[in-house]
């Protein structure tokens, strides 16, 4: 089972992540979302599309942008759609 963790608080945990580019999309259903607001930086990728941003928070503490999702990826990327990656000093566990 996958786990996101930082400052020793579980972000996401899911045995369905989705690997991308060595990135691990975790479903939305497996996300703490209680932890991520929305921020209001933008990425494009060629053949993803328009990623939206999180800032990380626990307790006090904020990564800024530390997360990721394609809430309407292009074709190619359908699968990851809503899926949330994370980055930036976040620990991955696969």
């Amino acid at each position: 089972m996958a786990k996101a963790t930082w400052n020793g608080v579980v972000l996401a945990e899911s045995d369905n992540c989705i690997i991308v580019e060595e990135n691990h999309y975790f479903p939305p259903d497996s996300v703490n979302h209680e932890h991520l607001v929305p921020s209001d930086l933008r990425s494009t990728c060629p053949w993803k599309g328009e990623a939206h941003y999180y800032d990380v928070i626990v307790g006090t503490d904020v990564k800024k942008d530390a997360a990721w999702h394609y809430p309407v990826p292009k074709p190619a990327a359908r699968q990851i759609e809503r899926h949330v990656a994370f980055w930036k000093g976040v620990e991955i566990q696969p």
